[in-house]
């Protein structure tokens, strides 16, 4: 994959919408559980077969671009620039910064420049949900306690 692909993603057209909801659909009921599911692609006397783990990762691509959604891809072992890491958590990049030194998020430093690990960047986005799901569940139960009508 091209970094470029990760730098920049590109919206789809409207026409790419609409073609990939309906190609989402149809892999979605081609797959289903069955990992014996094949995608084929023939050009001339060429045939390519897909593995099936990649059949789903095309269908959860193709429901992005039906939602409108830009894609992008980033292998697991992949390293994210602090501007792209903050970019995925939707954040300044001072801030991340400022959570990269507090140690919220493990990095490396090549030469200057800090380097983090998407595993690092997911565990702790997976923290920050956790954490708030805890809050709301408690909020909640407090707002039942009280009558609130919640």
């Amino acid at each position: 994959m091209s970094m470029s692909s990760v730098k920049s993603p590109i919206l789809p057209t409207d026409d790419d919408v609409l073609l990939a909801a309906e190609s989402s659909r149809k892999l979605a009921a081609i797959i289903g559980n069955d990992d014996k599911a094949r995608l084929c692609l023939i050009d001339g006397d060429e045939k390519l077969v897909v593995p099936v783990s990649a059949i789903r990762l095309l269908a959860d691509i193709l429901n992005q671009m039906a939602q409108g959604n830009a894609v992008s891809l980033l292998p697991i072992g992949h390293t994210l620039t602090t501007q792209q890491a903050a970019d995925m958590l939707n954040v300044s990049r001072p801030y991340l910064v400022k959570l990269l030194e507090a140690g919220e998020i493990g990095f490396t430093k090549v030469g200057r420049h800090r380097r983090i690990k998407y595993q690092d960047l997911m565990a702790y986005m997976e923290k920050v949900d956790d954490n708030s799901r805890q809050s709301v569940d408690s909020l909640s139960r407090t707002a039942q306690d009280l009558g609130m009508g919640y």
